[in-house]
């Protein structure tokens, strides 16, 4: 199997592994995502066309391998984005943390709140939260098919 063979059947199931985890887990076990959940999963959802068509004949395999590596990444980031405002890092980048600018909980903010919050994991392993999951795989996952792409040997 060549590298890009290699690069290209992991930006197919790097995305596809973590959508189907992030499916299960909400589908299967009642884990329901919040706001930045799903902003994570667009970008697999990207990957996952970008990859299938990297394995149509005739298109630009190694540029749609690298644009679905790229989109894997991007889910990567946002997961470290979520993950820092779960382990109040930093503060929340949208309505569904828990308080409002003056760092105190009014009636108003309780009314707009969703039912889902951003900043409080609803399941970690080892201390680390499913966002955080997310931005490990998906950002080791993106260097593994860069470095695929970029390795010479068995040329592909």
């Amino acid at each position: 199997m060549t590298n890009l063979s290699k690069a290209r059947a992991l930006a197919l199931l790097i995305p596809a592994a973590l959508l189907a985890g992030a499916w299960g887990s909400q589908l299967i076990g009642g884990l329901y995502p919040c706001e930045m959940c799903h902003w994570q999963r667009w970008p697999h959802y990207a990957a996952l066309v970008i990859a299938l068509l990297a394995f149509v004949p005739a298109m630009p395999t190694r540029l749609l391998v690298a644009l679905a590596a790229i989109a894997i990444a991007v889910s990567g980031a946002i997961g470290v984005a979520h993950a820092g405002v779960e382990y109040h890092w930093w503060q929340g980048f949208t309505a569904c943390t828990k308080t409002s600018g003056s760092g105190s909980i009014t009636l108003d903010d309780l009314m707009k709140a969703p039912i889902v919050r951003c900043d409080q994991p609803q399941w970690s392993l080892f201390g680390i939260s499913l966002a955080g999951f997310n931005a490990i795989i998906s950002l080791s996952g993106a260097l593994v098919i860069f470095g695929l792409l970029l390795r010479r040997g068995r040329a592909g």
